[in-house]
């Protein structure tokens, strides 16, 4: 557990999908399961989620951008991190070693420091059967890196779209939540 905080700490990355909108209800889950929260967007996922609510929900700034030199970090170190929803873009950056935002320089970093993460991919289906997209993941399971079912968000027939399972991605990252 962090040295910082009295419940560990959980890092959640959240990309630019539609379902991002939903973030508060992992943040809900997550406080429930007894974690402290801090979220981290990539640049254009801070355009799909409310973050006066984000930020008012876990009581911290919502992290998009790398901090200036000698100003303190916001948060404490992670004791986990939570990659929901996860894009194309991310994790196929992710898996390259790509760190051009705070977010991918996060995941990266966390994967050198033993940190647990889980990630809930949102990715439609001709995305998911691209060659790279494949191998990133492969890649990134073969770091550890712990992958929910990938969620499409197409629209079911007669509308609506399926459930994103929001808490899945915290029950990866218990031991035997491994997959």
């Amino acid at each position: 557990m962090s040295e910082h905080a009295e419940k560990p700490f959980l890092y959640v990355v959240v990309c630019a999908a539609g379902i991002a909108e939903d973030i508060s209800k992992l943040i809900t889950v997550a406080q429930e399961r007894n974690w402290e929260v801090g979220v981290i967007a990539t640049p254009q996922g801070l355009g799909f989620i409310d973050a006066t609510a984000v930020e008012a929900q876990t009581g911290r700034p919502i992290r998009s951008a790398w901090r200036s030199p000698g100003d303190p970090r916001p948060f404490p170190a992670p004791d986990a991190v939570a990659v929901a929803p996860a894009t194309f873009n991310t994790v196929n950056k992710w898996a390259a070693g790509i760190s051009d935002t705070l977010a991918l320089g996060t995941l990266c970093e966390a994967y050198g420091l033993g940190v647990p993460i889980a990630v809930l991919p949102c990715v439609n289906e001709a995305l998911a059967a691209h060659p790279a997209y494949r191998a990133s993941v492969e890649r990134l399971r073969g770091m550890g890196v712990r992958f929910g079912d990938p969620y499409s968000g197409e629209p079911q027939q007669g509308g609506g779209r399926p459930e994103f399972h929001w808490e899945r991605v915290l029950d990866l990252l218990t031991a035997d939540g491994r997959s």
